[in-house]
């Protein structure tokens, strides 16, 4: 399995080291070659060449069997040309490699109930996915740009979708409805955005021709977010636009209590690429503070979409579980509860490693080949 590992900016390399020590210990129990390259990317390929991301870059990135993904950008970059920020180097990374569905699953985890601002009694039992598209709509969407010799100076964004963009992106979020409770959400603003409208015509089409099985409900995107606030329990497979997907799954880290505990994974026409839903944080980079969980589940979904090996995605979740029983906490899910103690990046990491070596050794995950 060729992974290639993109650092990026800020925290990007104190996580991706966590997340990398946590995929040698599961490749080497199961027996996984696994083969491990890296590039500059983001903020730290702008400084060396010019570019947020490379044309070299975007050509290992298409012979990688993954992508790792660390953070991108930060204040130091903010004021170069639009073309030339941090961020555009992500856009094309997804658009390149053609990852057109984003994966971002929230779950409440009763240790970290002092972290979440929500009540215990609403959000125990929540566990839902938000299935964001992922290489369309209002971040792609020609034309764009800021016209500033008009008599009255305009910015402007185009928000589009095809049939086609909508269809594989809803197809992924029908199939794993099935897998779960055969329910999925659409969320739109199909009152007042016809491209959206258009979107909802799309998704329940589809869903009755292909997909009669899965229970299919529309909302609207404003009384989602306060509808997954007041009861997250009620969500379970949610598909929506990129823009809209990018709010609603940052929301979600209300139910987890951090940005840092939320992974992700961005699949589609052949690459993959796995990141923590996480920004850079250059305030914390390069003191030991930063919260790895994010990055290592977002390998677990490495070794469960890309691999093919739930088992050990399994085996992730349940080492990064038993580090929080163990009641430590890095900075940002510490409030100081019974039992508990604040940690850095690489103590919490090592003790996710240490669980996930030891249920392996002792069989306690069970592999499945």
């Amino acid at each position: 399995m060729k992974v290639l590992v993109l650092d990026g900016d800020g925290i990007g390399p104190e996580v991706n080291a966590q997340a990398l020590a946590v995929l040698s210990v599961a490749a080497d129990a199961a027996g996984l070659s696994l083969e491990v390259e890296r590039a500059l990317f983001g903020g730290a390929s702008l400084d060396a060449h010019g570019l947020p991301v490379t044309d070299a870059v975007i050509a290992d990135a298409k012979a990688a069997d993954a992508v790792l993904l660390g953070a991108v950008g930060g204040p130091k970059w903010d004021d170069v040309a639009p073309h030339l920020r941090a961020e555009r180097g992500l856009l094309r990374l997804r658009k390149e490699l053609e990852v057109y569905a984003n994966l971002r699953p929230a779950r409440f985890s009763s240790a970290l109930s002092a972290a979440s601002p929500l009540r215990p009694e609403r959000a125990t039992g929540a566990d839902f996915v938000i299935v964001r598209e992922l290489v369309g709509g209002i971040y792609f969407g020609e034309p764009r740009g800021i016209d500033r010799e008009a008599a009255d100076p305009v910015g402007f964004n185009t928000m589009v979708y095809t049939r086609s963009g909508i269809e594989r992106v809803a197809r992924v979020a029908f199939e794993l409805a099935r897998q779960r409770g055969k329910r999925l959400t659409s969320v739109d603003k199909a009152n007042v955005l016809e491209v959206t409208r258009y979107w909802r015509e799309v998704v329940t089409e589809l869903g009755a021709t292909e997909y009669p099985d899965v229970a299919l409900d529309h909302a609207y995107v404003d009384s989602y977010a306060m509808k997954m606030v007041a009861n997250p329990r009620d969500a379970d497979v949610v598909v929506t636009g990129n823009m809209f997907g990018d709010i609603l799954s940052d929301l979600a880290a209300a139910l987890t209590g951090s940005l840092g505990m939320l992974p992700s994974a961005s699949i589609g026409a052949g690459g993959a690429v796995y990141e923590p839903v996480h920004g850079s944080a250059p305030d914390i980079a390069g003191q030991g503070k930063a919260n790895p969980l994010g990055a290592i589940l977002s390998v677990g979904m490495l070794l469960q979409h890309t691999a093919g090996r739930s088992d050990l995605k399994a085996a992730v979740d349940g080492a990064v579980q038993a580090a929080l029983d163990d009641g430590l906490r890095t900075g940002d899910i510490a409030w100081g509860e019974p039992g508990t103690r604040q940690v850095g990046t690489v103590e919490i990491g090592q003790a996710v490693v240490d669980h996930l070596r030891s249920a392996l050794e002792a069989g306690t995950v069970p592999l499945s080949a």
